[in-house]
């Protein structure tokens, strides 16, 4: 056992500085999370419930089982678009009936739960998690379908949520629909291609077309509940397998289903005997400097996230910028790769591929700690290998085949996003804290690289160079890349899976490592280990 010691001084000005700015950020994405949370508003929440019907959280809150936490993913999805923040859609990981489930739940308060660009690719993200990490899918279904006046970004892409439907029933993970209300044209293929469905009588909607669209292709005159309503699908057309009373009767439905599913996990269980960390997880909020080029140690991260603070670092002398090593989480063995000065050299990046290869050897999975600047350049470094090192080490990452959690504790710049397993190298989650910060490279080093080709171009013409305009395009080009880099604008994309609380990362780390262990937890067979 060896347990880290912090050198953290919580009393220094520095501390306090760094706390109270971290503080706001959180406070300011707790805002944003509380316009998620409010869905369409009090006006259409309260049309909703005056209609018998409960919000989308409430139903979730009923359908888990009691006390037990959920792990809501893209809380900030669409945000900074012309949709509302949380894209009418929630989902998270929770368990029902003792079983961790996927659930994807639409809320009808916001236009009428209708589906834009946003919610679809939260939904088919929902289904790549469930899929990958072998997670029964539970759809709470209440939507008016597309958004119409979106169509031709939803239209032939969304096929993919019925694809990715069929394809987890194939590899044998249930797919349960609990429909709440309207699941139309398209929207019918949710419960069409679920392995249970439960219905409500006269709440529940589902056909390929309604009465008027059938009145102009038939001429047939049809009205809602006979055409599709969850009497005539129980008893007639087959496609509701359950019939309840009201919401309530469904979600207990649900939940039986569920139990009933004899479902096991996969991977390892977690050791019985788990320590907290031995320091405080509140003083996360203190770690991170104010100016992103300072770099902090991640060995201060780690001490208030792993199990009893114990750490044991891999090749410590060696590649020094990279912090790798071993510890638990909640009981699972994890590895550890951590940036301790940003960029990455030579020696770091085959120092990563030979723990990531150490790693698969031992069926372990790896969490990613991110604060780079990216891979060193330079005379000295080019020739030194920069490329071929730093491509062994995102060879190691794309090849390897145990399950990687990444978490952007600051910055994440350059081809070190990709070395420290990006969203482009699949992690099963991804996680940012509020301060977080992606791109190509810091805004000014773009800013200043734009401008220095720009007058390159301008001498060779032998055209004189405008300095003003130079002056004003790099405040332009820094304020873009800027806003186009914080966390809120990229979670907004749905790049990460959700920004959390600094001091809420041992809790959501855990929870995902849980999540992973529904499936096998397998390293790679196809290299053995090699010294670089």
């Amino acid at each position: 056992m060896t347990t880290l010691t912090s050198t953290l001084d919580t009393t220094s000005e520095e501390f306090a500085t760094n706390r109270q700015t971290l503080l706001d950020q959180v406070a300011d994405l707790d805002a944003e999370h509380a316009t998620a949370v409010g869905g369409g508003g009090a006006k259409y929440t309260e049309r909703h419930r005056n209609r018998g019907k409960l919000p989308v959280r409430e139903r979730i809150e009923l359908l888990l089982d009691e006390d037990s936490p959920f792990m809501e993913l893209s809380g900030l999805a669409a945000w900074g678009s012309d949709f509302a923040v949380g894209a009418s859609v929630v989902t998270g990981i929770g368990v029902v009936s003792g079983v961790e489930c996927m659930i994807s739940a639409s809320d009808p308060t916001v236009r009428g739960g209708a589906s834009n660009p946003w919610t679809l690719k939260k939904v088919l993200r929902a289904n790549e998690i469930a899929l990958t990490n072998r997670l029964p899918m539970i759809n709470l279904t209440e939507s008016g379908g597309a958004d119409l006046p979106t169509q031709k970004e939803i239209f032939i892409p969304g096929g993919a949520m019925f694809r990715d439907l069929t394809r987890l029933s194939a590899a044998g993970i249930p797919v349960v629909s609990l429909v709440f209300g309207n699941s139309t044209a398209g929207g019918a293929y949710v419960p069409g291609m679920s392995d249970y469905v439960v219905m409500i009588k006269e709440r529940s909607k589902v056909f390929l077309a309604g009465p008027p669209l059938v009145k102009m292709a038939t001429g047939e005159d049809s009205n809602d509940e006979s055409l599709g309503g969850a009497d005539m699908h129980a008893r007639t057309s087959g496609l509701a397998d359950y019939f309840a009373v009201d919401e309530h009767d469904a979600i207990r439905l649900g939940r039986r289903i569920v139990a009933r599913l004899n479902w096991d996990k996969h991977g390892p269980a977690p050791r019985q005997a788990v320590s907290p960390p031995r320091y405080d997880e509140d003083e996360l909020l203190g770690l991170v400097p104010t100016d992103p080029k300072m770099p902090f140690d991640p060995r201060e991260v780690i001490a208030r996230v792993v199990d009893g603070s114990d750490f044991d670092e891999f090749k410590p002398l060696y590649g020094s910028s990279l912090v790798t090593g071993w510890a638990q989480l909640h009981g699972y063995p994890i590895g550890i790769l951590a940036n301790a000065r940003g960029v990455l050299f030579s020696e770091e990046a085959q120092k990563a591929a030979q723990f990531i290869q150490l790693a698969n050897q031992i069926n372990t999975p790896l969490i990613f700690l991110q604060n780079t600047t990216g891979y060193m350049v330079g005379e000295e470094y080019e020739r030194g290998g920069i490329i071929k090192h730093g491509a062994m080490m995102v060879n190691a990452v794309a090849n390897s085949k145990v399950p990687h959690i990444t978490l952007v504790m600051a910055s994440s710049y350059g081809a070190g996003n990709y070395g420290m397993c990006g969203r482009a190298f699949e992690p099963r989650f991804l996680f940012s804290w509020p301060n977080a910060k992606s791109a190509v490279m810091g805004p000014q080093q773009l800013a200043g690289v734009i401008s220095i080709v720009a007058r390159q171009s301008a001498e060779s013409r032998g055209n004189p160079y405008d300095e003003d305009a130079d002056a004003a395009m790099k405040e332009m080009i820094e304020a873009q890349i800027e806003a186009e880099s914080t966390a809120k604008f990229l979670s907004g994309r749905l790049l990460d899976d959700g920004i959390i609380d600094p001091r809420d990362t041992r809790t959501v780390l855990g929870l995902a490592l849980s999540a992973i262990h529904s499936a096998p937890v397998k390293g790679a067979d196809g290299f053995g280990t090699f010294r670089m």
